[in-house]
């Protein structure tokens, strides 16, 4: 029937758990997962019992070859997001992958490099090799006749959309952008080596507000002129501030340490084709619950998005034990005292209208803004930063 799709999941850990939620939420078209696939056929199986999925495998290829299945999302880690794509995209899906596209973790090395060896490698060369990652899965999609479709969530949340109405509405231009996102970090041990995620702080907070910043450039640069106002140069300053604590012998509660070789902390300043700047920030060393924001300084008028927490319903227990068992928020260490208590994350987020989107996209072979094409143009901006951070100058994009 016509507004129907079906989707193959690829992963089966924290994220593709929020999109079947997301997925159930989409109005307006019949939307099933018949499929996933994991590494492991205990997290697989799992996943599809918990589901009601019909199948599970631990061979993505048998998922690929299915027929019925239109589109396929990656839920798996950054450093086999192209392999995946690229495979995808032959079998004729559509694909979402999410943020970041591609990530520079040590693919070009010997497999039996060591995990200073990669972290240690000339910031140059992660650049271009992930870049031509990021390449290599945009023109498969081309070539193939699929869309790639990059999974940059706060662009379809609700202050962002707002946002850019309001831009739009105002013929004003963006002369400055300040955003960020801070948490008190992961406590994956996966997430604190460059050789399993590509970076820290900077690639795997700080690509919200870039990619956000990208995105709303380009549309300002499209309605306007006809093409998009792209990034000129990037500097940027990165560091793990838990060491300081650590070497002082200063107390330390809730914040996640053991960082092996990636930054907790980071700042990028990107610097556009017509003279505009924007400054994004990611920390792992933020307590009180996610924090995630954009500012948007116009030439004739000013626009705070406050993401997450905000005050849609606000909480306040004398003690613990009161919602002990209750979530509240993402990262949120207590529910004592004052706390955000977010109706609907995967609505605030933009998971639920980013889901829909792309689900439209697909069903009615319409192009998507949020493009492979996008998510390239992250990736390039965040190894520039890491290639300036290193080198202390500014780099040319």
């Amino acid at each position: 029937m016509a507004g129907t799709v079906n989707i193959g999941l690829i992963g089966a850990g924290f994220l593709a758990e929020t999109r079947m939620r997301c997925y159930a939420q989409v109005p307006g078209y019949s939307v099933t997962v018949p499929a996933v696939a994991a590494r492991s056929a205990d997290s697989a199986r799992s996943f599809a019992d918990r589901h009601g999925i019909a199948q599970w495998h631990t061979d993505i290829t048998e998922l690929l070859e299915n027929p019925d299945i239109q589109m396929v999302d990656l839920c798996v880690p950054n450093h086999v997001h192209r392999d995946i794509a690229v495979a995808a995209a032959e079998h004729g899906k559509h694909v979402v992958c999410t943020k970041p596209l591609t990530a520079y973790t040590g693919q070009d090395l010997p497999a039996d490099a060591t995990d200073a060896d990669i972290a240690g490698r000339d910031p140059a060369l992660m650049l271009e090799h992930a870049t031509q990652e990021a390449t290599a899965m945009v023109e498969a999609a081309r070539s193939n006749g699929v869309q790639l479709m990059y999974g940059e969530n706060w662009i379809f949340a609700p202050p962002i959309q707002r946002a850019e109405g309001l831009m739009v509405r105002s013929g004003g231009s963006i002369l400055e952008m300040r955003g960020g996102e801070a948490h008190c970090g992961s406590h994956s041990p996966y997430s604190k080596i460059w050789r399993y995620t590509g970076g820290g702080a900077l690639l795997r907070l700080g690509a919200h507000p870039i990619g956000t910043m990208l995105y709303l450039k380009q549309q300002e640069g499209v309605a306007r002129n006809g093409r998009p106002i792209r990034p000129m140069s990037v500097m940027a300053e990165t560091c793990d501030l838990t060491t300081i604590a650590e070497t002082q012998g200063a107390r330390q509660n809730g914040i996640a340490t053991g960082w092996q070789d990636v930054e907790t902390w980071a700042t990028a300043l990107i610097t556009f084709e017509d003279g505009s700047v924007s400054v994004a920030y990611g920390s792992d060393n933020v307590l009180g619950g996610m924090q995630s924001w954009l500012e948007l300084f116009l030439s004739n008028s000013r626009i705070r998005c406050n993401i997450a927490p905000h005050d849609l319903v606000e909480l306040y227990a004398p003690g613990q034990e009161v919602f002990e068992d209750t979530y509240l928020n993402e990262k949120a260490s207590t529910t004592a005292g004052w706390n955000a208590a977010i109706p609907d994350e995967d609505w605030s987020s933009g998971h639920v209208a980013m889901c829909h989107h792309f689900i439209d996209c697909a069903v009615n072979e319409k192009p998507t803004p949020c493009d492979g094409a996008l998510g390239l143009e992250v990736t390039r901006v965040i190894y520039a930063a890491y290639q300036s951070a290193r080198e202390g100058r500014r780099v040319s994009l």
